[in-house]
């Protein structure tokens, strides 16, 4: 469900795994060329998707599914997940919160099993074959395992976690996180400024995490050191892109408009409101939040230097 590049980079995935793969859009036209001529048009064109159909994300044949993976941004992850037929279960490979409810996205599917997959997993470098690793995180052992035996593959190393709501976390802070990142590189603030910000934003997730019952070590697995990194310092982060941009002027819709999906503008108010309800500081969160609202950057990198000193 989804044919960005990240879904149709994991529809290859499980096509090469040898499993009959139903690519879902919402765009028939989209739908029909994909199914024509084995690639996606409009998202990682170059990558063959022989074994992948493709079909409407209305269509009602999907009720037959053994597997819905949603592969959807977070604000229309509800809607989907409302919509889907049949019982089988879910696989989110959505890395965001509910933007009107405030929750984890896996809280959204009810009355089927849910599991939630996530690590430093750029669509590009999985479709092209490239080695990662992930994480598979369930309530319910037995489909985290399946789903494991499932997706494991040479190329992709899946490891499976039942921290649920700790995998979940990390995969939404993260790309706050990459915003903050992706704004030390848009001032030339230099590689220290951004390895501290990454080090700060870390142990703030973990933070946020430990507040909501997530267990402390989830956040220095592959959901959340392995994805911060990844997210915070390749080219291909698009929340570090869109922090780059901003921070050399662009407007934040401007950016999103020039990149794409870029998770981390509709996630961080989000962030901060939970930071609030369960009473913890997020300085990081908060100052990325002013600086969506108008601030100026180099105000807000003066005011969290000044911050007080304490220890680590």
């Amino acid at each position: 469900m989804g044919a960005g590049a990240w879904g149709t980079a994991f529809a290859r995935l499980l096509a090469t795994r040898g499993h009959e793969v139903l690519l879902a859009t919402r765009d028939a036209e989209q739908a029909r060329a994909i199914q024509e001529t084995g690639r996606n048009p409009r998202y990682l064109p170059t990558i063959d998707l022989e074994g992948v159909s493709a079909t409407t994300i209305d269509d009602r044949s999907l009720a037959g599914a053994d597997l819905h993976v949603v592969a959807v941004p977070s604000h229309a992850f509800a809607e989907v997940v409302r919509a889907l037929p049949g019982a089988a279960p879910v696989l989110s490979l959505t890395k965001g919160l509910d933007p009107e409810s405030g929750g984890r996205l896996s809280q959204l599917v009810e009355r089927r099993a849910v599991a939630v997959l996530s690590g430093p997993n750029f669509a590009e470098e999985i479709a092209e074959g490239l080695p990662a690793a992930a994480v598979i995180a369930s309530g319910d052992t037995r489909l985290g395992e399946e789903l494991q035996q499932a997706v494991n593959s040479m190329a992709f190393r899946v490891y499976v976690n039942d921290d649920l709501v700790g995998v979940e976390l990390c995969a939404a802070a993260k790309n706050v996180m990459a915003l903050a990142a992706g704004g030390v590189d848009g001032l030339g603030l230099g590689d220290n400024a951004k390895a501290a910000v990454i080090t700060r934003g870390l142990a703030e997730m973990a933070r946020l995490g430990e507040a909501c019952g997530a267990r402390t070590e989830t956040f220095s697995g592959l959901a959340g050191m392995g994805d911060l990194i990844a997210t915070c310092w390749s080219r291909l982060g698009r929340n570090r892109q869109a922090g780059e941009l901003i921070a050399q002027g662009a407007a934040p819709e401007d950016a999103a408009a020039q990149i794409g999906t870029v998770e981390g503008l509709t996630t961080a108010p989000v962030l901060r409101d939970l930071s609030h309800r369960v009473g913890i500081e997020l300085p990081i969160t908060e100052g990325v939040c002013r600086i969506l609202d108008g601030e100026d950057l180099n105000d807000l990198a003066a005011s969290l230097m000044g911050r007080q000193p304490t220890r680590e």
